[in-house]
């Protein structure tokens, strides 16, 4: 427990400041900062499956929200605030009906570089929406009011000296702090510190924005008016990304603490977990949450076992909310600033997209693609990703719809390689050899039915054709019926077709559906070895009539 207790502390002392940082990203009230990392929390530990994630504020699901709401209220105003609440309740709710309904599957909607892509633009934005606050200037949509309007000469906003000092000095001593030791609580340091310096240079009274007076005591259960139709038709697409990308946050938690534990992630339990969660930081009148990488990494770092250690950090919390908030008060909003860049530098990492270059260049595009969009949505930049899922699904189905098939020969390792490639010679005379790296299904039959038929218009002397089945793995009733029409074209053609490796599933679809008749235009055998076998001792006789294989038209052994 003493172990429990220093990590749930650790934790603790870090989300009070990030939560009051993260909160003007999402355009709430500073102190709805701390409330989501509240009963969040809780929820989440007493009902998910990974029991050690930190659940909170985090600050690309803000970003989201910040942007989502932007145009349909004024941020911190009551309406605002009510929006909020709403993304929470409906992202939560939707987690949890994903969650029983055992929908944790469409993670995979999101591929890796899409996520990869998305978050480093949002890392961007967040980057550059901080930069004037840390500075002391006003932000980029005051400064864009002013242009708008006018702007005399006296009104060009310059820096703030002791903003500036604030800012760029936190920042610098929570790199090296970061570096040296992440497990020292450097960010609940800066913030005291820069609070008692901020006082003592009565640096309000020069016009240097603070953060100022918090309310005190737990937050009170509510539930906002109930918005216009037309309002709400504009949150369904912030709910579905809210949905996902929180809960891709989770994952890349939730996997780590999996893989240390040795066990299998149960993501539908832990998005049921999350869901709930959201559900109680929207009753709290705060913000959607979701579990954030650097506060979970730095749990496991500090020795977290179980989730006594988030109920120790909720402690720390609520110590906070009753008796430390005006601690908080003469804290240099620049000092939230340099808070919140610190947690997204880690975000920024070009060399990801060097990296997919190398593997992928069309996946790399799509991140790319998927990068551009979302600065130039800003701030509906949840279109990137929208944009980016859309496109890699496209990719993906083009794939499906236009498989890999081969002509195989027969390399010198002993192995069924690309004929054409490593100029190869023919398994047999008047022998078209095909291997179909594919499910025969709806997206994949028709290709090969073309492929086969295009093979045989350019070689009409071919009498067999031999299909290497092993990497068909499935089969629905569209491959069944384009297996049937391939057989009997070839058998009334007066050519065999010979089957090579079916899978069981496979196997069973075509025996149910009356494909495998024995006949003497179709041969099947069980292995490459029996077939490879075959065809080399009929070699030179493949004028005359084939003799029968070991598995003529009859099943594979089981």
């Amino acid at each position: 427990m003493r172990g429990e207790a220093l990590a749930g502390i650790t934790v603790g002392l870090m989300v009070i400041p990030q939560g009051v940082a993260y909160a003007p990203l999402a355009g709430m009230p500073l102190v709805t900062g701390i409330y989501a990392s509240l009963f969040p929390a809780l929820i989440a530990v007493l009902f998910g499956a990974s029991s050690r994630l930190s659940v909170g504020p985090t600050a690309l699901t803000c970003l989201l929200v910040g942007a989502s709401l932007t145009g349909l209220a004024e941020p911190s105003s009551p309406e605002w605030v009510g929006l909020a609440v709403w993304l929470a309740l409906f992202s939560g709710g939707l987690q949890v009906l994903l969650g029983l309904g055992r929908f944790g599957w469409l993670l995979n909607l999101v591929s890796a570089p899409v996520l990869m892509a998305f978050t480093q633009a949002a890392a961007v934005l967040i980057i550059g929406s901080q930069l004037p606050h840390l500075l002391g200037m006003p932000g980029w949509s005051e400064i864009q009011g002013m242009l708008g309007r006018g702007m005399a000469a006296a009104e060009i906003p310059t820096l703030h000296a002791m903003s500036t000092a604030f800012g760029l000095g936190s920042l610098a001593i929570l790199i090296i702090a970061r570096r040296l030791r992440p497990t020292f609580p450097s960010v609940l340091l800066v913030v005291i510190g820069s609070s008692m310096l901020s006082r003592l240079l009565d640096f309000s009274a020069s016009g240097g924005a603070v953060v100022g007076v918090l309310p005190m005591g737990l937050p009170v259960l509510q539930i906002p008016r109930w918005p216009e139709w037309s309002t709400l038709s504009e949150l369904v697409l912030p709910v579905l990304v809210i949905t996902l990308v929180s809960f891709l946050e989770t994952a890349s938690s939730a996997k780590v603490d999996s893989d240390r534990k040795g066990q299998i992630w149960d993501q539908d339990q832990d998005l049921i977990a999350q869901g709930l969660g959201k559900l109680a930081a929207g009753f709290s009148g705060s913000f959607p949450t979701s579990s954030s990488f650097s506060r979970s990494a730095l749990n496991l770092y500090a020795g977290a076992k179980s989730g006594w250690a988030t109920i120790f950090s909720v402690v720390v919390v609520l110590a906070a909310l009753w008796f430390l908030l005006p601690v908080l008060f003469d804290v240099p909003q620049a000092v939230l600033s340099a808070i919140v860049l610190v947690a997204v530098f880690g975000l920024i990492q070009p060399r990801q997209f060097l990296r997919l270059w190398k593997i992928s260049r069309v996946e790399c595009g799509i991140a790319g693609m998927t990068f551009v969009l979302t600065l130039a949505a800003a701030p509906r930049l949840y279109w990137g990703v929208l944009a980016g899922v859309m496109v890699a699904l496209s990719h993906f189905l083009y794939y499906r719809l236009h498989p890999r098939i081969i002509e195989v020969g027969l390399h010198p390792d002993g192995r069924l390689r690309d004929r054409h490639l490593w100029q190869l010679p023919l398994l047999a005379p008047a022998t078209c050899a095909l291997r179909m790296d594919a499910a025969l299904d709806f997206g994949s039959a028709t290709a090969l039915e073309s492929e086969i038929a295009k093979r045989l218009g350019e070689q009409p002397d071919i009498r067999q054709v031999v299909l290497f089945a092993q990497p068909i793995n499935w089969i629905d009733a569209t491959g069944v019926e384009a297996f049937g029409r391939l057989s009997r074209k070839l058998a009334s053609q007066n050519r065999t077709l010979t089957v090579v490796g079916l899978k069981l599933p496979v196997e069973s679809a075509l025996s149910s559906a009356g494909e495998l008749q024995p006949g003497p235009g179709l041969r099947m055998f069980a292995t490459d070895r029996e077939a490879i076998a075959y065809l080399a001792s009929s070699r030179g006789a493949m004028g005359a009539e084939p003799a029968p294989g070991p598995h003529e038209g009859g099943s594979l052994p089981r």
